[in-house]
Order: structure tokens, then C-alpha cells, then sequence
């Protein structure tokens, strides 16, 4: 069972609101000794929260005694950084524009105070802006200040303590904090015979997941077996995520997207998180992942990376890797954005297509194959192993129509022992170079010829096709995992 706390500068800074014996002074919290068992969460409501005043302490103390503290002493540090939360916002949404053009009062303001709380505000137009602003800078009451500067933009942002609320702002604080404990910060108790818990972040709209719906359930299950209990959460759970001791994502990956921000949330407060974010990061870009392996001599097919400004892109493929040629983009998933060209009409005409939707193209090598290894690897060692057939009469796994896969091709799972020694070795060596998570290396393997396509940081893991062979015991393999790294985390 957690433990909530919730710390102000004097007992009467909550004297309009309920009593409660969650509610402590910061002089009680820093005499306690910071040594209870339980996973303890703090929102820290002191009145000040400048550098080095008692809101501050309450930040600081609370991260040295691994407490999951709102807001971080990250969080305090940022907006006190006008300059570094500026070029974190983006333009402000049409409804709040219009919100404040008529809260100005036809030009005789030039700026508005709003008070957000829990992500909550008062006015519906607010709402995106204030979910955007909590997930970004997670604040128990946060006070943002508009200015109009050749349209209305975030001046500063601060926290407030619920000394100086209004008699209107203490019901909506009321409110947010009653929603906020409730969804958030209490475990039910069917929750409480487990040893952990595990967030899996899924996206049931996602056409192609990395898991099905009943690989996922197996994940549940294999977790309970272990003393964790595993939920599978989505996007609008982000705020979610201090309440759980691990975070495992099972939904396709990205840079500029919210699978990103969970891991990178999800590391900050601690958590045991696959997909890291590092992994994220060298992973999804193929740039990126073709340099390093290049730079460690981990053996790939010969691949050239050129930006839309390089007039001599044509004749350098032409001559250096000849055709067929694979282009691609750097950061497409499941054969996306991936084109063959077999001459040099073709691939002018690929290439076009790429730089509409990215600076920079990768032109590879075409190996021909009748399939691709994919060599599962966690924490160092290969877990699983498959063939991937391509499609028939067709190129790759997955042949799509539009965004959509139409056709994928057959497969075969294997012990990794029957796999090539050469093949399993390069998989350990791409992956030394990424990180410690679970990863899908896919390889060619042509004659005695290997190559490392590229490393997945986010691999398929379907009920019938990666669990084939080992059945359950790839979940508990898994799960397993988690229950090592939690443990040694929480020691």
C-alpha cells in the first residue's frame, strides 16, 4: 500500500479544506526519518518554492528519501528558467487565443493570470493548455501569466501554495486534488498481495502493436506469477506514472511522440523503464543507428546517408552501391517508408518521394534474401529467434497499401541454439552498443555473409509467432527481468 503525504508551511494553510491526517507540516517532515517501508508519494504545497526555501527543502528531502515528489526539485528548478520553459511551449491552441482575446476585454489588458490545478483549469478553453503544461511541468497549482506580445504568449509560470486561493479556486483545487488522490495516488486494495507494479503502455487503436491483445494478456499473467502486477495503461495515463515501480512500453516507438516523454518520465522518477529513452533515441533514428554500427565495425550492408541539398546524391548510389538500392527514411517502422529502386529513373523518383518527408535519406545496399533473422536480445543475452519470409512475390515482410500492412510474409521461430553462432554474436555486438533493454536485431544472412539491418528498440512479441518455441516461459523471461531490476532499484 502507498502512502500519501501532503506537506504545507502550517496546518492553517489547509484550514478551508477537509482535515486530514495525510496532511503534514514541513517541520513534521523533515523531523520524520524518512525510513518507512512503503512507496511514499508527496505533493508538496509549501508557499514558496524559490531555491533554497522551505518548498525547495521539500523537494530535495523528499527525492533523498526516494519519496515521488509533485513538483520535482527538476520541476522547481525549470521554472525558475524562464528562457528553458519558453522553448519547451509550443504556439497556444486556437481555443485558448480566443479565450484570452475575450478575457482581455477588447485591448485594455496586456496580460492574464490563470491558476491550473492538478492540469485542471476552470475554463473548458484551457483544457489542452493546462494538460500540456502539467505533463511538462507537473505542479500541484501552477500560475501561468499571459502577455500580449504581437499575440498572446507564456510570460512566467509559478507555483502557488493554497494560502492565497480565492474562495472559487479553493473548490476547483478541492476538486483536482480529490480526482488527483483518487485516480492517482490510492491503490486498490486488490493491488496490495503484490511486490511491484508494472505500467505496459499499449495504444488499443495501433493498427500494427508490438503485442497483441493476447500476448499481452500473457504478459499479465506472467508478471502475477512473480509478485507483479501489470496494467496496461495508455497516452492519458501519463500522469500516472510515479504510482508504479516499472514501465514497459508496448506500443511502436518515436522520438517526437509521447512514447518518448513516458520513458523519459518514467526514468525520472525512478522507475524501471524498457523502452529506455536512450534506446528510443539510438534506436528509432536509422541515421544514427547506421553511423554507429559503421563506427564499431559491426557488419552492415554498405549505406550511404545524403540531405536533400546534395546535388551528387543520384550519381554517388549509381556508382558506389549500384541497383537495386534500398532508400529509406530514418525513422520509419514495419517497412515503412522504405522503397527499392532498380534504376536510375526509379530512384530519382524514391528519393523525391523521401525528402518530402524527411531531411536526410539513408540509400543501402540491397542484400537479397528469402528471409530475415530477428534475433531477441534482453538485458545481453539472445532470448528467441526468427525467420521472417518476405512476402510472396514481393521484397519485404510487410507489404503495405497506403499506411496500412495488406500482406506479411511466413515466419519460423527456432531455438537460439540452432541459430548460426555468427548471426547470434552480431545481434550481442549491435546491441552492447545501445544499452541493456530488449531489442530485435534483424540480420541478412547471404552465403557467409552477415549484415545487421537494423536494431529494433521496441520488437514484435506476438502470441503464435516470437513465443512459438518457449511458450510462456518467453513472458516470464521478461517479467523476470523486471523483477531483478526492481529489486536491486528498491535495495
Amino acid at each position: 500500500m502507498s502512502k500519501l503525504l501532503i506537506v504545507v508551511d502550517r496546518l492553517e494553510d489547509w484550514a478551508p479544506f477537509f482535515p486530514s491526517d495525510d496532511v503534514v507540516t514541513f517541520s513534521q517532515y523533515l523531523a520524520a526519518n524518512g525510513r518507512d517501508s512503503r512507496r511514499t508519494r508527496v505533493i508538496n504545497l509549501c508557499q514558496s518554492a524559490r531555491y533554497l526555501s522551505q518548498g525547495y527543502y521539500c523537494s530535495l528531502l523528499a527525492e533523498a528519501r526516494r519519496h515521488h515528489v509533485l513538483p520535482s526539485v527538476s520541476t522547481l528548478n525549470d521554472l525558475s528558467r524562464k528562457g528553458l520553459f519558453s522553448l519547451q511551449l509550443s504556439e497556444l491552441d486556437a481555443a485558448a487565443q480566443a479565450w484570452l482575446e475575450q478575457a482581455d476585454r477588447g485591448g485594455k489588458r496586456d496580460q492574464v493570470k490563470v491558476r491550473l490545478f492538478f492540469g485542471q483549469a476552470g475554463d473548458e478553453a484551457l483544457k489542452a493548455v493546462a494538460r500540456t503544461l502539467f505533463e511538462r511541468f507537473p505542479c500541484p497549482i501552477l500560475e501561468v501569466t499571459f502577455r500580449h506580445r504581437r499575440g498572446w504568449q507564456i510570460d512566467t509560470m509559478k507555483p502557488v501554495s493554497p494560502a492565497g486561493l480565492s474562495d472559487a479556486e479553493q473548490d476547483l483545487f478541492a476538486a483536482a486534488l480529490d480526482r488527483f488522490s483518487s485516480i492517482v495516488w490510492r491503490k486498490p486494495r486488490s493491488r496490495q498481495r503484490y511486490r511491484f507494479d508494472l505500467a505496459m503502455l499499449v495504444n488499443p487503436d495501433e493498427a500494427l502493436p508490438p503485442s497483441d491483445t493476447v500476448a499481452l494478456s500473457r504478459f499479465v499473467r506472467a508478471g502475477r506469477k512473480l509478485g507483479i502486477h501489470v496494467e496496461t495503461i495508455t497516452r492519458k495515463d501519463y500522469n500516472r506514472l510515479p504510482e508504479y515501480d516499472g514501465l514497459f512500453i508496448r506500443e511502436t516507438t518515436a522520438i517526437d511522440h509521447h512514447t518518448y516523454r513516458f520513458a523519459r518520465r518514467a526514468e525520472a522518477e525512478g522507475l524501471v523503464v524498457i523502452d529506455d529513452p536512450v534506446s528510443i533515441l539510438r534506436c528509432t533514428n536509422k541515421v544514427f543507428l547506421a553511423d554507429l554500427l559503421n563506427n564499431h565495425r559491426v557488419p552492415t550492408p554498405k549505406t550511404l546517408i545524403f540531405s536533400r541539398d546534395q546535388d551528387d546524391a543520384i550519381a554517388r548510389i549509381s556508382s558506389e552501391i549500384g541497383y537495386p538500392v534500398v532508400v529509406k527514411i530514418p525513422d520509419g517502422a514495419f517497412s515503412r517508408g522504405v522503397i527499392k529502386a532498380t534504376d536510375e529513373a526509379s530512384l530519382r523518383q524514391a528519393l523525391a518521394s523521401l525528402f518530402r518527408q524527411s531531411a536526410l535519406v539513408l540509400a543501402q545496399e540491397y542484400l537479397y534474401t528469402d528471409y530475415d533473422w530477428r534475433i531477441g536480445v534482453l538485458g545481453g543475452r539472445a532470448i528467441y529467434a526468427c525467420k521472417y519470409f518476405m512476402v510472396k512475390g514481393h521484397w519485404q515482410i510487410y507489404q503495405h497499401g497506403g499506411d496500412q500492412a495488406v500482406d506479411s510474409g511466413d515466419f519460423e521461430t527456432l531455438p537460439t541454439y540452432e541459430v548460426p553462432r555468427k548471426v547470434i554474436q552480431a545481434a550481442l555486438n549491435a546491441t552492447r552498443l545501445i544499452g541493456n533493454g530488449l531489442y530485435g536485431v534483424d540480420i541478412k544472412q547471404s552465403g557467409n555473409r552477415i549484415a545487421v539491418i537494423e536494431v529494433n528498440d521496441n520488437p514484435s512479441i506476438d502470441a503464435g509467432v516470437e513465443d512459438r518455441f518457449l511458450g510462456g516461459e518467453l513472458y516470464s523471461l521478461i517479467m523476470q527481468e523486471f523483477l531483478l531490476r526492481m529489486e536491486q532499484r528498491r535495495r
